[in-house]
């Protein structure tokens, strides 16, 4: 007998969740989107009308007790993430939480305890990797196209800094947290190393009115990795012309380029010289990457299988944002066993990656 479509909840329907929900219920067959939530009711009441899902609510352990739900799409503030988990795996869902996995590294283990503890699907949202263009680069590097990767470089630059109350009352984490941390991500993936060092440094000088969440709006962040390689990554939140996302894996034998613009370069890249189709948000540059995501955690959900980007990708990427913020606050090289509980190159036990539930017949 063929499969019944997955049940979902959509908690948190902003711009990121609703464009996952967009993608379940429009490009998704075997999911079916039974209830989205958000704190904001009214959202939640105009997206479920937009998308003819059946019901809405403003409390999310109500959206996980709705009949048929097997699933969950964390897109919530990042402080609501570790949280949310904890709930989800209790309740026996299979989880896709947004980036980052929490705010803290306490909030991390303990998120990732009540999923071990329940023996549910945990994947990270961290859809970069399922670009076409990051993809294939993936595979030219396990190939052995560029031989040993010797250095990591990368490039994050918003067109603009989010608007004040994105900063407001803690509920997201800081340039390194918020936007580095896919870069970090990358880093490790592209390069099959894990980090062990990072200096970092930042200042304010484009969006005075971060100073006010102690943030940054420039941040670069020196890696280094456990075989020898080393990194940068670059991150701007105001860079006026679009947005724009970079990575060059050098290796002994190649160079492999990701993403760079292949059009007619202007002599000055400004919002008046770009052309048209330069993109200018992050939901057009990777508007397949996130389609390919949820196709692809529906359908491990549906078969059993390990979750592609796991707890541990997730905890990894947050060891080193929560590394480069104390970097920069402390003008030093800072190693990530100084991070509590961080142990670069440690992997899970292979019972704790087993998922014994959504097993679907």
């Amino acid at each position: 007998m063929p499969r019944a479509p997955l049940g979902l909840a959509v908690i948190g329907v902003g711009v990121m969740g609703k464009r996952h929900a967009e993608n379940l219920v429009r490009s998704v067959p075997a999911a079916r989107v039974l209830v989205v939530a958000d704190t904001d009711r009214e959202r939640a009441r105009a997206v479920a009308n937009e998308l003819g899902v059946a019901k809405f609510t403003a409390n999310s352990e109500e959206a996980l007790r709705q009949p048929g739900v097997e699933a969950v799409v964390l897109a919530s503030p990042a402080k609501f993430h570790a949280e949310g988990i904890r709930v989800a795996a209790a309740a026996g869902k299979a989880i896709l939480c947004e980036k980052p996995l929490a705010l803290t590294l306490a909030e991390a283990d303990r998120a990732l305890a009540a999923v071990e503890k329940a023996g549910v699907f945990l994947q990270l949202g961290f859809m970069r990797r399922y670009d076409p263009a990051y993809a294939a680069a993936k595979e030219r590097i396990d190939r052995g196209d560029i031989g040993e990767p010797l250095i990591f470089k990368a490039i994050g630059r918003d067109p603009k800094a989010p608007p004040p109350s994105y900063f407001e009352a803690g509920l997201s984490g800081s340039l390194f947290l918020d936007s580095s941390i896919h870069e970090f991500d990358l880093a490790r993936w592209l390069m099959g190393d894990e980090v062990t060092r990072v200096q970092a440094t930042g200042t304010v000088v484009a969006c005075p009115q971060l100073a006010a969440a102690q943030d940054v709006d420039i941040g670069f962040v020196n890696l280094h990795f456990a075989r020898g390689g080393i990194g940068n990554v670059e991150s701007f939140r105001q860079g006026l012309y679009g947005y724009d996302i970079r990575t060059e894996v050098i290796g002994s034998k190649g160079t492999l380029q990701i993403g760079f613009y292949r059009g007619p370069v202007p002599p000055v890249w400004s919002e008046s010289t770009m052309p048209p189709d330069f993109p200018r948000h992050f939901l057009v540059r990777f508007e397949e990457a996130y389609l390919c995501e949820m196709q692809d955690f529906v359908g491990r959900v549906c078969r059993g299988a390990e979750p592609a980007i796991s707890g541990f990708d997730g905890r990894q990427a947050l060891a080193i944002a929560l590394a480069a913020e104390r970097s920069y606050r402390e003008s030093r090289i800072l190693s990530l066993n100084e991070i509590a509980g961080s142990r670069p190159g440690a992997r899970p036990k292979p019972e704790a990656q087993r998922v014994r539930h959504h097993r679907r017949r």
